[in-house]
């Protein structure tokens, strides 16, 4: 879900405008899917989002002028041809989920989106009852799925996500009630202190995702910069300057972000030493990614980006960056 989406929720919520969103509650095939994905719209034709590269909007967008009443549900298929033209892996079907958002929470997750806050959806498989929560720690919550039970045990499953940085979609049992739940969290911003051949292939890497980079050199503006990390944000510590070691300090203590550091092992051994002789604990230590990245026997600059991306990801995902020949499971995220 964009930011645009986000404030035309918002809006339509100071409206005071039925709203009602379509979500994917099941779906085979389409091969790896972006999770997250919404389409919200009103009672009088108003549409923002996208679900599935728009393949199935013949039945998803006539469900939401009824659903701005009665949660509904309907299926879809995707003909190969089709799903591929719309940048899809293959064909596949879906099941479709449209429910009613009431004005307060409409308001609450409109405005959490628009505003790159983190902001979690989930209601009953049947759409029945929703709940939306908001905010860094997902500690404002408006409605209910029922029970303070479900409640419970949805919030501390999204949570969860959260602190590993993950935009989730996901079916889970809370406290014996079916629910579908979508997190959204903020792209990660991407700090790197230092320059370097290994500097530019990260911003390059990280740029191919969509992820926002800065790079600093100065210890002064990199300080500045990790203490506005959010829990997405990554900090790629090239410099081996002893000066630096504040800035690992600071980011490791305030239990937020990705705290990444290259160099050897000799290096990373020392970096440990002044660490703990500065009063980091061992539990903070255990926070920092040293040396930073995946043993994909990476020998250039942009394969040592792909590396030091990929456990980023392998991090924010809690997989464990095996091959995927060699494990079992779902393959996407």
């Amino acid at each position: 879900m964009h930011r645009q989406a986000g404030a035309a929720l918002h809006r339509w919520a100071g409206e005071g405008r039925a709203t009602a969103v379509v979500r994917v509650l099941e779906r085979h095939g389409f091969g790896t899917v972006e999770p997250g994905q919404l389409l919200a719209g009103t009672a009088d034709g108003q549409r923002v989002g996208a679900l599935l590269g728009g393949t199935l909007d013949e039945v998803a967008l006539p469900l939401l002028a009824s659903a701005v009443a009665t949660p509904v549900t309907a299926e879809g298929h995707v003909a190969e041809p089709d799903a591929v033209a719309a940048g899809l892996a293959c064909s596949g079907g879906a099941r479709l989920l449209a429910h009613p958002v009431d004005t307060a929470a409409g308001a609450g997750l409109g405005e959490a989106v628009a505003g790159g806050i983190p902001a979690a959806l989930a209601s009953t498989a049947d759409g029945a009852a929703v709940l939306v929560a908001t905010g860094p720690a997902l500690a404002e919550v408006q409605g209910t799925l029922g029970t303070a039970a479900a409640d419970e045990a949805a919030l501390d499953r999204l949570r969860r996500h959260l602190r590993r940085g993950a935009t989730t979609t996901e079916r889970l049992d809370a406290a014996g009630i079916e629910v579908l739940a979508d997190l959204w969290v903020p792209v990660p911003s991407v700090l790197v202190v230092g320059g370097g051949d290994i500097g530019t292939a990260l911003a390059a890497q990280a740029g191919l995702l969509g992820w926002p980079v800065r790079v600093e050199t100065v210890r002064d503006a990199a300080l500045a910069a990790v203490r506005q990390f959010g829990a997405a944000d990554v900090l790629v510590l090239l410099d081996h300057g002893h000066e630096f070691d504040d800035v690992l300090i600071e980011l490791l203590r305030s239990g937020r972000g990705f705290a990444g550091a290259l160099g050897s092992r000799h290096t990373q051994s020392a970096r440990r030493e002044r660490l703990l002789a500065a009063g980091v604990t061992e539990a903070e230590l255990a926070r920092l990614h040293g040396p930073v990245g995946l043993d994909i026997g990476a020998a250039s600059p942009a394969e040592t980006a792909v590396s030091v991306v990929a456990e980023v990801i392998t991090t924010r995902s809690g997989r464990s960056g095996a091959a995927l020949g060699a494990t079992g499971g779902r393959i996407g995220g």
